[in-house]
């Protein structure tokens, strides 16, 4: 497994490395990951929603056997039977319990929505944040390889100045150092 491990490492550190060497990429991927979380906040919302909606639902159907209950311990106490009255009384309070658990969760539930939609507030904004400067890295890029581009063929341009002035530069050493060499051919010459 150390090989493996040891692989692993070296990859993610080059991916680092690349990263950090080109931030623009860095910025894609921020963005990305920026992306699914998002994604992944609005489906844990419509998710918890759902449990809310199904929740509340447990709740009405608990609350309305509540009511019936009630309204048997009240028919049994009329009728002067408190086996049953007793029995029914000890059903409704059971059925409160669990209304009152119910609804607990439901609490729970929507706190958690709460906190979801915040966290998607906050995921939106940094987008947002992480685009703005993928949008200026992408201007200062641009900016860049037009500044290169425009120094590149100032360079390499012949009608620019400074190469016509070394043309002229290249003229002068060339004609220079003909006249050098000839001298130096008579010099041999004559010996």
């Amino acid at each position: 497994m150390g090989l493996f491990d040891d692989l692993s490492r070296f990859l993610e550190n080059r991916l680092e490395e690349f990263l950090r060497n080109n931030p623009h990429l860095e910025l894609e991927a921020l963005l990305e990951q920026l992306r699914q979380q998002e994604e992944d906040t609005l489906k844990l919302i419509a998710d918890l929603q759902i449990q809310e909606k199904r929740s509340q639902e447990e709740i009405l159907s608990t609350a309305q056997e509540i009511q019936r209950w009630h309204i048997r311990v009240q028919k049994a106490q009329n009728a002067n039977r408190q086996d049953l009255a007793a029995a029914a009384q000890e059903r409704e309070a059971a059925l409160l319990r669990e209304g009152n658990q119910r609804w607990g969760h439901m609490q729970g539930l929507k706190e958690r929505i709460d906190q979801s939609k915040e966290l998607l507030r906050k995921i939106q904004v940094r987008r947002q944040e992480v685009q703005a400067k993928a949008a200026e890295a992408q201007t200062a890029r641009a900016k860049a390889q037009t500044q290169q581009r425009l120094e590149t063929n100032g360079w390499w341009n012949p009608a620019s100045s400074y190469s016509s002035g070394f043309d002229e530069l290249e003229d002068k050493f060339r004609r220079w150092e003909t006249q050098d060499e000839l001298e130096q051919m008579k010099r041999n010459l004559g010996k």
